[in-house]
């Protein structure tokens, strides 16, 4: 019952951080824009996204932008790119794996070490799924680091991390959890002892003498 519940718990986390990866890949607040200069300005703030650039006034309107060239963009972030979108990918199979290992579904119940196999291997998709967006994520905000303390970057072409950043870091760390949750429902193996020999009896005795 104890594993069933941890089971359950791990992957609740895991579709959850699978969730958050998908928030944080259509997120436009990848980086925004640093006013930490001499000249501070408040009017706007302009964020950049994977796919998009937006700019939100003081109003609250905000304008978005599509980035219309695949070519024109950078390796880096065309890399992030497919990182999130394998990520999220991955993530789906792993979620139908993981729903046909799960104990309450009866999916394979005829063979329950299959079953907790499939729940295992469920644990494993997530797990990749959860490194490959912390890898996107962590790169992507290594450069964001990079160029903000980068002496030739103009103080007015800075950026900082977004909150998508922060979505995508918490999500693949709920990912990797939960798929590490899945794993430890592992069936164990059960050790084999050689068969007991049973001792044949001692024939009861007639109370008669034989010569």
């Amino acid at each position: 019952m104890a594993s069933g519940g941890l089971q359950l718990l791990g992957f609740v986390m895991a579709f959850l951080g699978w969730i958050g990866i998908i928030i944080s890949t259509a997120m436009p607040q990848w980086k925004m824009a640093s006013y930490a200069g001499d000249n501070i300005v408040t009017a706007q703030a302009l964020y950049e996204g994977l796919w998009m650039s937006c700019a939100m006034q003081s109003t609250g309107q905000i304008q978005c932008k599509v980035y219309d060239s695949l070519l024109k963009l950078e390796s880096t972030l065309q890399a992030t790119r497919a990182l999130m979108v394998a990520s999220i990918i991955v993530g789906l199979i792993g979620l139908f794996v993981a729903v046909i290992g799960m104990k309450c579904m009866k999916c394979m119940e005829d063979d329950q070490v299959k079953k907790m196999r499939m729940a295992v291997f469920g644990g494993v998709i997530f797990i990749i799924s959860g490194l490959a967006a912390l890898v996107a994520t962590s790169w992507y905000g290594n450069r964001v680091a990079r160029a903000f303390y980068d002496p030739f970057t103009p103080v007015n072409t800075r950026f900082e991390f977004g909150s998508a950043l922060f979505i995508g870091w918490a999500a693949s760390s709920l990912a990797i959890l939960g798929g590490s949750f899945l794993c430890c429902s592992c069936p164990r193996r059960e050790t084999s002892y050689p068969p007991t020999r049973g001792y044949p009896k001692n024939a009861s005795s007639t109370g008669k003498d034989y010569v």
